[in-house]
């Protein structure tokens, strides 16, 4: 049984009605208990400003964590607005507030400012709330803390079973949360997410501590926490599905073309690029650089749906892509900034394929050894960059320093040092 069965075994993390465990605890054999409803029922939605302050008023008197979710309308909408989001802390009870009558929540992040948000999953809705301005200073991401102790399934809804014994409703994760307005069940669904994020919390606290990790765990949420915004994506038409079949330049200009400009009809419906037209509709224009609006409505994810007027537009795109000159054509693949692909290395350095072989291999059996995700331990491209270009001097110190400048943490730093310093060295 690994640690992480241990702890959804532990009766004493098993907790009744979402508060702390009782006396008798519940026994980990009995089936697990369906949340059905929020403590307080559903809480009325938040869209108008006197609504709104009354709520920052009630969390910044609250006490303890304060546990936060979003919603976004991803497949639906453009970009990765937040159109729902839930808190609950102690004292102030569950709020559901909308930020596209409410776009504006930074007096509550204001108020918030200090206390400990917990997150599951925290790096995907923290970019749609830091847009309304909600950004914490201190977090607790239970996702990860799942990873970290050794979860084979950190889903919330598995997590909420597995270490509190409850379940918690699945039909909604997938609708558009920007209709509105918002159907009960998927309000109740929402308010729910919050319901045991702070049991949740304290629970893996518990467990991180009795393994020797929790050290380790603030260490990645002080780092996530403290991450400046992403930059943005540097050539996102590479991403297309199906890139790959497309080798030629003038066929790459073909996917930039049509790309950046489903990209703007598709930020002006704010709809998403998907419902706009097809990855695979590029793909087959970009292959077969069609020479007319006839030929281009030949082809697939181009048919009987599309007015006359949609097909020119898709054509004209392709016609700007076959007028361009060669200096202007895209280069096939993406500038490297790093290690060339692993693959290669064989052939490039065969020292370097070598030490990366070795390097993985450590990795791998140490990762395993802490019961944890290998690339929670480190990451593969920190690997790869620590054994393509490693210390002119192999030592615990040179090894150390490397892994730190490319972003590794102290615990990291730590715990992966003495395993690579004997790869590098073999």
């Amino acid at each position: 049984m690994t640690d992480a069965q241990e702890t959804a075994a532990d009766v004493s993390l098993r907790t009744t009605g979402g508060g702390p465990p009782d006396d008798g605890g519940s026994s980990a054999a009995e089936a697990p208990i369906p949340l059905l409803e929020p403590r307080e029922g559903i809480p009325p939605v938040i869209a108008d400003e006197d609504s709104l302050a009354e709520v920052i008023a009630a969390f910044g008197a609250g006490s303890g964590p304060v546990a936060v979710d979003a919603e976004r309308a991803s497949g639906y909408r453009y970009g990765q607005r937040a159109y729902l989001v839930q808190l609950r802390r102690a004292g102030a009870g569950s709020a559901l507030i909308d930020p596209v009558a409410c776009p504006d929540l930074s007096g509550l992040g204001e108020a918030l400012s200090g206390v400990e948000w917990v997150l599951h999953a925290a790096t995907q809705d923290l970019p749609c709330l830091r847009e309304i301005g909600m950004v914490p200073s201190r977090l607790f991401d239970t996702e990860l803390a799942g990873r970290i102790a050794g979860f084979p399934r950190v889903g919330l809804g598995a997590m909420v079973e597995g270490v509190l014994g409850f379940v918690l409703e699945k039909g909604h994760s997938a609708v558009d949360w920007s209709t509105r307005p918002l159907p009960e069940p998927w309000l109740r669904y929402a308010a729910l997410d919050v319901e045991l994020l702070v049991d949740l919390r304290d629970a893996l606290e518990k467990e991180l501590d009795r393994q020797g990790k929790l050290e380790w765990a603030l260490q990645e949420f002080d780092a996530i926490a403290s991450a400046p915004p992403a930059e943005p994506r540097k050539d996102p038409w590479r991403r297309t599905s199906g890139m790959h079949k497309v080798r030629r330049r003038r066929q790459l200009a073909v996917v930039r073309e049509l790309w950046e400009a489903r990209d703007r009809i598709a930020q002006r419906r704010d709809v998403s690029p998907g419902k706009v037209l097809s990855d695979a509709a590029i793909v087959e224009a970009a292959l077969s650089v069609p020479a007319n609006v006839h030929a281009l409505a030949a082809l697939n994810g181009f048919g009987h749906r599309m007015g006359r007027r949609q097909l020119e537009q898709w054509q004209a795109a392709v016609d700007r892509a076959k007028a361009l000159p060669e200096t202007q054509l895209p280069q096939p693949g993406q500038p490297l900034t790093g290690p060339p692909p692993p693959r290669a290395w064989a052939d490039k350095d065969p020292a370097a394929a070598a030490r990366l072989s070795a390097a993985r291999a450590a990795v791998s059996a140490l990762a395993e050894s802490l019961n944890m995700p290998q690339e929670n331990l480190i990451t593969p491209d920190t690997v790869r960059r620590v054994c393509w270009e490693p210390p002119a001097v192999v030592s615990a110190e040179s090894v150390g320093a490397a892994l730190a400048g490319h972003g590794a943490r102290a615990w990291q730093v730590e715990q992966v040092t003495p395993v690579l310093v004997a790869a590098l060295s073999a």
